[in-house]
């Protein structure tokens, strides 16, 4: 039976999860068990390199900086080079989440709808029937 190939952002999820589970534990550490996750897995394809949710926590640039990292690994198969890239990504996100505090307490700058909500309820109002409307938001309720 073939080996399911994780993804990237599975690497990256196995990182925070770490890091849920033992907050004192050191970037090191969290390689080791890293490597120790994935010894003899597939390695991860190297057309989808993104870690979405992390879009809500840190700006790209801080949770992209390992991915050149993880590319170069997964180019020469090297386990070593992709850990180092999800670690560096991981210590970029939770220093920016450090320094700015958790999503929904940043400044208005950092708010990401800011601008936008009253276009996307414009847009929504004049181009989606009614009954559709009243449809989504009962399910959000929900």
């Amino acid at each position: 039976m073939a080996q399911e190939q994780p993804t990237v952002a599975d690497i990256f999820r196995r990182a925070q999860e770490i890091r849920k589970e033992n907050p004192q534990a050191t970037y090191k550490q969290i390689r080791e068990l890293l490597a120790r996750a994935y010894a003899g897995k597939p390695f991860p394809p190297l057309y989808n390199l993104t870690i979405p949710e992390q879009d809500d926590r840190a700006p790209e640039e801080d949770w992209s900086a390992g991915l050149s990292l993880v590319r170069r690994g997964i180019q020469f198969q090297d386990w070593n080079e992709i850990f180092a890239g999800i670690i560096l990504s991981l210590e970029q996100t939770e220093n920016y989440e450090r320094q700015m505090g958790p999503e929904g307490t940043r400044d208005e700058w950092h708010n990401r709808s800011t601008g936008i909500n009253e276009a996307t309820e414009k847009a929504v109002g004049k181009w989606m029937p009614e009954e559709l409307v009243k449809l989504v938001e009962g399910q959000v309720k929900k």
